[in-house]
């Protein structure tokens, strides 16, 4: 069964933190959301409180198939400056593992300069911390391992997408037409 980890860091978009969750694991797909501080419970910029599964501490060594980094202001910034997921995103990236990121998350990949020749969207506005993307505008963009979502209203085709590159079209799209999804 392929493994995920979703990152929760204060200030965290929770559509786009929670509709990858729940569309993830409807695919069959093991998540676990991880907080990247040093509490299960993460606030997001809508002030809910979500309870994580585990603390970063708890995932760094046990293999995972994908990171996804929820977007959200200051959640973002909050993930960018957090060192040891830093250090797992590169290991990930490294290994040609699979990231996804969505609305200004994507600027985390960028500053580490792992978008360099690859096409990546993001929430208007944060296209300056994409380096070395070409930067589109659509929705979703996948470009090798890396997949990015522009943001809230991008969080369920996001959500598909990571399934699809998980999985395959056929599964995503199954899982859309159950979902009812437009």
């Amino acid at each position: 069964m392929k493994r995920v980890y979703v990152f929760f860091a204060e200030g965290f978009e929770e559509i786009e933190a929670i509709t990858p969750v729940d569309v993830l694991r409807r695919a069959g797909i093991d998540v676990t959301t991880v907080s990247v501080t040093d509490r299960k419970e993460v606030t997001g910029s809508h002030s809910i409180t979500v309870v994580t599964d585990a603390l970063i501490a708890d995932v760094k060594d046990v293999p995972a198939d994908m990171l996804v980094l929820p977007g959200g202001m200051p959640g973002a910034v909050n993930l960018n400056n957090n060192t040891e997921l830093k250090e797992m995103i590169k290991e990930y990236s490294d290994r040609g593992k699979q990231l996804g990121a969505i609305c200004a998350a994507p600027l985390v990949f960028g500053e580490m300069g792992l978008l360099e020749n690859k096409t990546a969207t993001c929430y208007p506005g944060f296209e300056n911390h994409l380096k070395g993307a070409s930067i589109s505008a659509n929705a979703v963009e996948t470009s090798s391992n890396v997949i990015t979502g522009k943001g809230v209203g991008a969080a369920m085709k996001f959500a598909l997408e990571l399934v699809a590159q998980l999985t395959d079209k056929k599964t995503a799209d199954d899982l859309a037409a159950k979902m009812v999804v437009e």
